[in-house]
């Protein structure tokens, strides 16, 4: 009889690592992996990437997963490669060749005044294999099942649109743009302003929101470092909101905020503000305009 794997001793660990997830696993999966090598009790991603897509995926683990939100709605940049004259049922190389047509002859003035539509306020038509529901169910669950319903056009911002590089039926783009992008979409939607179609075969995150891909933070580097290796990778729990006003709370108010409780404050009014005591960080409260500290999410962190 097979001897059972001891279970593993999780931790209360909290930080964020910021993972360059390979292709052809789920975010899902690199999430698992990488809390499995920290042994964290707790983790969560901010915002998936599909298993055909690579780059940074921020890992919030323990009490870090609390500011994960921030890091969800954040804006993201990435690099992708459309290839034209095909278009897929998916819009990436994972679905089936559905349509073809002839590319247009390109050019940088071509590419650019095109490009040049799509810059700043637009409107985007959600996939249908997304993970939206309708009526409780995913549209991939309809696609999967040759279903296909309205989806209403959604407002995204393009911040950034830049061609890196062509070919006679390629695209090399540099995209920043607002949460609820699909960049599928965008790259179907390039090629038929260019009078063709097209679909991704390559898609790269470079940043989610202030934080920039570092290559080598890859599953197989943090399977080469001992645990305490490991944890010197991690930022703080706050890095998320990092970028909020930060105030010291009142002495001998800390047990305060740690219960939750509102208590008062010299201070101006503020919507969000990171409270410590000393160095080590409280959480995240509000200011009112009555001087009052509110909590909103307080951290459980050992000092």
């Amino acid at each position: 009889m097979k001897a059972a794997s001891p279970k593993i001793q999780r931790r209360h660990l909290s930080g964020v690592f910021l993972l360059n997830k390979p292709l052809g696993i789920s975010s899902n999966s690199a999430l698992q992996k990488v809390r499995y090598l920290y042994r964290a009790q707790k983790a969560g991603h901010t915002g998936a990437l599909d298993p055909l897509a690579s780059g940074l995926l921020p890992i919030c683990l323990g009490e870090a997963t609390k500011f994960s939100h921030f890091l969800l709605d954040s804006n993201k940049r990435y690099r992708t490669v459309v290839k034209l004259g095909q278009q897929t049922s998916t819009g990436d190389v994972e679905g089936e060749v559905i349509a073809t047509s002839a590319v247009p002859a390109l050019t940088e003035a071509l590419v650019e005044q095109v490009l040049q539509g799509f810059r700043g306020d637009t409107q985007q038509i959600p996939p249908m294999y997304s993970a939206l529901k309708k009526q409780g169910r995913p549209l991939y669950e309809l696609a999967r099942q040759g279903i296909e319903v309205e989806r209403e056009p959604r407002p995204v911002h393009i911040d950034l649109l830049t061609l890196i590089d062509f070919t006679e039926d390629t695209l090399s783009l540099e995209i920043s743009c607002s949460k609820g992008t699909y960049i599928r979409v965008l790259g179907e939607d390039i090629a038929l302003a260019l009078g063709t179609v097209g679909h991704l075969v390559q898609l790269h995150r470079v940043q989610t929101g202030p934080f920039d891909l570092i290559p080598e933070y890859t599953i197989e580097y943090l399977e080469s470092l001992t645990e305490q290796e490991r944890e010197q990778l991690l930022l703080p729990a706050f890095a998320p909101v990092q970028h909020l006003p930060q105030i010291q709370v009142p002495e001998g108010r800390a047990d305060f905020f740690r219960n939750g409780m509102e208590s008062n404050i010299d201070h101006v009014a503020t919507e969000q503000v990171l409270v410590f005591d000393a160095e080590l960080c409280l959480g995240l409260a509000e200011i009112t305009d009555k001087k009052r500290l509110v909590p909103k999410r307080v951290l459980n962190l050992e000092s």
